[in-house]
């Protein structure tokens, strides 16, 4: 392991990355899963990996999709799809998690393919969606066909993305946008 590689992974364990945003970090030093032990890295899941210890995202009540299923009906369905893009690493991942056991975001996830994928581990998929940075938890709505719609985002100036880890209402909102804007 390079000293740049034992530097980012002894921040990464100290919690020293703020928000979980790359971009807060010094240039080469973002921890990455490729800069990992393979010990550590895991194997990339087919399926939406099992949340880690303190993530819910709501399994039991919200039907999440791996990425490619998950586009594959969405275009079948013609039904938006709601992409969260988290890791096991971020605190605020976590906490989001729980956003999604709230009834109304249930509710409203059923109009919705719901789509999470691991950024670490499908650092394809979190690559294509960096419409203003690489930080996590990311959120975006698309279209039935896939395409991102950079307007539908959160009330706010930066991480236009990264809705309310802690109240619902901010991605509810985000949800009703999305809906009216895209569902035909």
């Amino acid at each position: 392991m390079t000293l740049r590689q034992s530097l980012a992974l002894a921040l990464a364990a100290a919690g020293l990355l703020t928000a979980c945003r790359g971009q807060d970090v010094p240039e080469g030093i973002r921890p990455e899963i490729s800069a990992l032990p393979p010990e550590m890295r895991g194997p990339a899941p087919a399926a939406p990996a099992p949340a880690a210890a303190g993530e819910t995202w709501n399994a039991k009540e919200i039907d999440w999709q791996p990425y490619e299923a998950g586009l594959a009906r969405a275009k079948a369905q013609n039904k938006p799809v709601c992409l969260v893009l988290y890791t096991n690493w971020c605190p605020h991942c976590r906490n989001f998690s729980h956003v999604f056991d709230d009834p109304k975001v249930v509710q409203k996830a059923r109009d919705f393919v719901m789509i999470r994928a691991n950024a670490d581990e499908q650092q394809a998929v979190a690559g294509k969606y960096v419409v203003d940075g690489g930080y996590v938890p990311r959120t975006y709505f698309l279209a039935a066909d896939g395409t991102v719609d950079p307007e539908l985002h959160a009330p706010r100036p930066k991480f236009l993305y990264f809705y309310d880890e802690r109240d619902p209402g901010s991605l509810l909102g985000g949800m009703d946008a999305a809906l009216r804007k895209l569902a035909k």
